[in-house]
């Protein structure tokens, strides 16, 4: 320590024996910042210009964070004693603000790194676990950190992107479970007038256009910790998703400083694929997954947008969930580049799409519908589980996707509820091989290996050089676990929070399509719009509208029944000036045809009961049909469970589940012959019958329209009335 005041060769070597002892020695540490150690480093610094300094302004930063990383006594010793204003001074740009040496963007990235360990934790932080981290975030925002990091990383056009990155993530640490610098980041502005903008449009206006990937996942993380547990700050944003004139929307990029926020991002939304910006459409997407996660309201608030979507015939409006669907599928047929420059692969923009569905349409049912209102949606998702070309995390998370419309799903038209989906998933593709998606999806290394944020390579002589320079990741993706490993795309959108959700969902939607599988839907039925109780009206009101529209309804039946007798009554009429012989004739028919049709009528009935009977029938075997399938499905578990225990014997549930069925085959196809040729019997006699009527010149379906129906009528308006 002494050694530290000496003359500047001791002093260089003495700083640089400093830093190997503390890496890992907590005691040694303490006793540093015992014996003054804090006071020296910050003296040296200042005497070396700072940021502008050399390899000695290097080496001090590297001690002063070995002394702060993960040590809560020094750090309150710092804040106590000296204070954050020396830290922060380093972080003012002094001479030429132009130029970032190699050594500059190091000293940065080393301040940079200091302020990150003071406030590590990241949106999975908990408000309140941690006070010295939240007393620390709420100092140096105090002491005006955040505007020297918006001035570093935004306004600062010339430094260099990993300075920048590093600043990005140093602002959303900051922010992350602190409602006061929520607020205070809310509230910035940038710029001067005219052209003053908000902080957060800026950032955002970074993510749409950088060409770094580094930079977009970075300034991603911003929103990502601004929207984390903030449910008023998502409203903000949601807010201002206000669909623009044609002619604003595609307005040149350097003319949307006057954008708003939600603007911006609607803008970058629905841009034309044709143009090549498939890739802004799915930066902004992960922008809006972050706006609208866990939060109703916002979700309900974009479901609203419809635009006017530049892929739809003549351009006609269509609500956003639609288009953002249509991206997908793009996505998806692309094989590659498309000409421009790409920071994201079409592997990459499929999985950012996926991510903003799954948590547009988690625990939202008009999502659900909406989503389901254009039925290519549902036959593209088939197609996306089923595609052998894609990946195995693309897959899985169709399933989700498909699984969510079958969990959130409380529709109740045919073909869109959820026992015709997965009656569809299972003649598609299978059951067992849709829920096999899933597991192959738990397989990957993305999913198997995801855990909580890490903390970022400490910055040290050996690597300073190689971390100041920040290199992307190739476009191809290839589907293997070394390359995926090292994908911080990937890394960026599979965090721990969205793999532990996806989980825990995944069991909901098991559990739901075996339910809906084994049990048969139950028969509801659906009473017309017309005749449902309204919002004002009271229980009394309602009783006396409907025995009013059961008593017109039964006035006109009888008016029609009227219509009918009269017309035979003329003719008889007409029958009375013939010959009395004829008149004989003609009353001798109208009697037989009276008798006739009596008898017609009443086979029509007994027809009518035989046929109820069968349909009861039928479902008495579809009932045992199903109780055996569930029956059959708990054997599978048992058996499942004895295979694991390494029991010998176990029965064949093949065989046992097929025998089963055919013996219930057989006995149905037994009773419906019976019943067939009973009704093939009085199907004769109408025949006949008919023909007879046909040949005295009767209008047969005229005498025979209401049969059956006409004797009900009667019966339902007393049960009405009474």
């Amino acid at each position: 320590m002494d050694m530290l005041m000496d003359r500047e060769v001791i002093r260089n070597e003495a700083l640089l024996l400093l830093t190997y002892l503390t890496r890992d020695a907590e005691e040694i540490q303490k006793i540093l910042v015992f014996e003054g150690a804090l006071e020296k480093i910050f003296s040296i610094i200042k005497e070396e210009g700072g940021s502008e300094g050399g390899v000695v302004v290097q080496d001090c930063l590297e001690l002063l964070n070995n002394l702060l990383r993960n040590n809560t006594s020094n750090q309150v010793s710092l804040r106590e004693t000296i204070g954050f204003e020396p830290l922060i001074s380093i972080l003012k740009l002094r001479g030429s603000a132009y130029s970032f040496t190699q050594q500059k963007t190091i000293n940065l990235l080393g301040v940079l790194e200091t302020i990150s360990l003071l406030i590590a934790g990241g949106p999975e932080m908990v408000p309140g676990k941690d006070a010295n981290i939240l007393t620390n975030k709420t100092v140096l925002v105090q002491r005006k950190v955040l505007d020297n990091l918006l001035l570093l990383g935004v306004e600062s056009q010339w430094a260099p992107v990993a300075v920048r990155c590093a600043t990005f993530r140093c602002i959303g640490d900051l922010i992350a479970g602190h409602g006061k610098n929520l607020e205070a980041l809310a509230r910035k502005i940038l710029g001067e007038k005219p052209h003053e903008e908000s902080a957060l449009n800026s950032v955002l206006r970074i993510v749409l256009r950088t060409s770094s990937v580094q930079e977009f996942l970075a300034a991603d993380y911003i929103f990502k910790c601004f929207c984390e547990n903030n449910p008023d700050g998502q409203m903000m944003l949601a807010s201002t998703i206000i669909p623009q004139p044609h002619q604003v929307a595609h307005f040149p990029h350097e003319e949307d400083v006057n954008m708003s926020f939600g603007s911006m991002l609607l803008r970058g939304l629905t841009l034309s694929e044709n143009d090549g910006d498939l890739e802004t459409c799915c930066r902004a997407a992960s922008v809006l997954t972050h706006v609208i996660k866990d939060n109703i309201s916002c979700k309900e608030k974009v479901l609203k947008i419809q635009t006017e979507a530049a892929m739809s015939p003549l351009g006609t409006p269509e609500p956003l969930l639609h288009q953002t669907m249509k991206y997908l599928a793009v996505a998806s047929s692309l094989k590659g580049g498309d000409g421009k420059s790409s920071i994201l692969s079409n592997f990459h923009c499929q999985t950012i799409i996926l991510k903003l569905l799954i948590t547009w349409l988690f625990n939202f049912p008009s999502a659900v519908q909406c989503f389901l209102d254009s039925r290519p949606h549902l036959t593209y998702l088939f197609e996306l589980v089923s595609n052998p070309d894609t990946t195995m995390w693309i897959r899985g998370m169709a399933a989700v996707l498909l699984g969510e419309c079958v969990v959130f799903n409380n529709n109740s038209d045919t073909g869109k509820d959820s026992y015709s989906i997965v009656d569809s998933i299972n003649q598609k593709m299978g059951l067992t091989s849709y829920l096999l998606k899933f597991e192959d999806m738990q397989k990957t290394f993305r999913f198997s290996s995801a855990k909580p944020d890490q903390p970022r390579k400490p910055l040290s002589r050996s690597n300073a050089a190689s971390m100041s320079e920040i290199e992307d990741v190739d476009n191809d993706i290839e589907e293997t676990e070394e390359r995926n490993e090292e994908d911080s795309v990937l890394s960026s959108i599979f965090d721990s929070k969205f793999v532990n959700f996806i989980k825990s969902l995944e069991v909901d939607i098991k559990e739901s399509t075996l339910q809906i599988y084994t049990q048969p839907k139950s028969s509801v039925a659906v009473m017309p719009a017309e005749l449902e109780q309204k919002n004002a009206e009271n229980d009394a009101d309602y009783a006396k509208r409907l025995k009013a529209v059961v008593r017109k309804q039964h006035s006109e039946i009888q008016d029609l029944l009227n219509r009918i007798a009269t017309g035979n009554s003329s003719k008889t009429g007409d029958a009375a000036g013939l010959p009395p012989s004829e008149q004989k004739v003609v009353g001798n028919s109208e009697e037989t045809l009276r008798k006739q049709l009596q008898e017609v009528s009443e086979q029509l009935e007994m027809v009518n009961m035989e046929k109820s009977q069968t349909e009861s029938d039928l479902k008495s075997l579809s009932d045992a049909y199903n109780s055996l399938e569930q029956a059959n499905y708990q054997l599978e578990n048992e058996i499942k469970a004895l295979k694991a225990g390494g029991a010998t014997p176990f029965p064949d549930i093949e065989s046992i589940k097929a025998e089963a069925k055919e013996e219930s085959q057989k006995e149905s196809e037994a009773e419906l012959n019976d019943l067939l040729v009973c009704l093939g019997q009085e199907q004769s006699k109408v025949e006949k019958l008919s023909s007879r009527l046909t040949e005295l010149g009767e209008d047969v379906d005229q005498l025979l329209e209401g049969i059956g129906e006409d004797a009900e009528l009667p019966e339902d308006d007393e049960s009405d009335e009474a």
